[in-house]
């Protein structure tokens, strides 16, 4: 796997780095029809699509927030997914003195009020599709702390993943021997020593906007998994 420990590293663009990250994925390691790539936050949409297009494999989308500390909303100190799996840094919160229980209420009113909300605006109400027995890449476009991807982790370990792989273009080189005790392998091109930003990484990082994101989530048939479920249901 390329290894770059130097932070000087930029892509051009996201397709740049897409085309970099696609480059690590072995022939014939992941079985199309039983291997879902799931983006994990608005950036790892775009790369899911790349790389489930690539691997001829289906693609899914897992929805996280993230909990703030009470006297400081720029510092996130936990993560809640839709599946209720909540991780948090507990560095942070024994640093900061605040209470478990704090948490675990701001994830359920998170999970409750912005989480569900997410699930009817990206899904139209379609639930994240069953995931036992499959083989699973998990997508973002950097990660800094490994909140996100763990919390992702834990959702597809919980959901009965067959086996679970991580990939992201560039991430910070402290998280990366965390991140292989948990999954099965983690794709990236770049682990940065000192990471700094993913804007400092990208000489372009457009905003991806909803409908760039609803049109790569239909196109990928993901909204229509409810229906075509029932369809399968349907007696003879």
């Amino acid at each position: 796997m390329p290894n770059n420990l130097n932070s000087s590293v930029i892509f051009a663009d996201r397709d740049a780095a897409a085309k970099e990250l696609i480059e690590l994925f072995p022939e014939n390691l992941f079985e199309p029809s039983n291997t879902v790539v799931i983006g994990v936050s608005e950036g790892g949409v775009f790369f899911a699509d790349k790389i489930s297009k690539a691997l001829k494999a289906q693609m899914d989308i897992l929805l996280t927030e993230p909990i703030k500390a009470p006297n400081n909303p720029e510092l996130a100190i936990a993560i809640v997914s839709e599946t209720e799996e909540v991780v948090i840094n507990k560095v942070l919160i024994d640093a900061f003195e605040i209470d478990e229980d704090y948490v675990y209420s701001e994830a359920n009113r998170k999970y409750e009020e912005t989480i569900l909300s997410y699930v009817y605006k990206y899904r139209k109400g379609v639930p994240l599709r069953p995931l036992e027995g499959k083989h699973i890449i998990l997508v973002d476009e950097s990660i800094e702390t490994g909140l996100t991807m763990t919390v992702a982790l834990k959702s597809m370990i919980e959901m009965g993943a067959n086996s679970i792989y991580v990939a992201a273009p560039v991430l910070d080189f402290t998280v990366y021997d965390n991140l292989l005790s948990l999954c099965d392998g983690v794709f990236c091109p770049h682990r940065i020593r000192d990471y700094i930003s993913i804007e400092y990484y990208y000489e372009t990082l457009d905003k991806l906007d909803f409908e760039s994101l609803e049109k790569i989530i239909e196109a990928n048939g993901v909204t229509d998994m409810e229906k075509n479920r029932k369809k399968e249901e349907m007696p003879l």
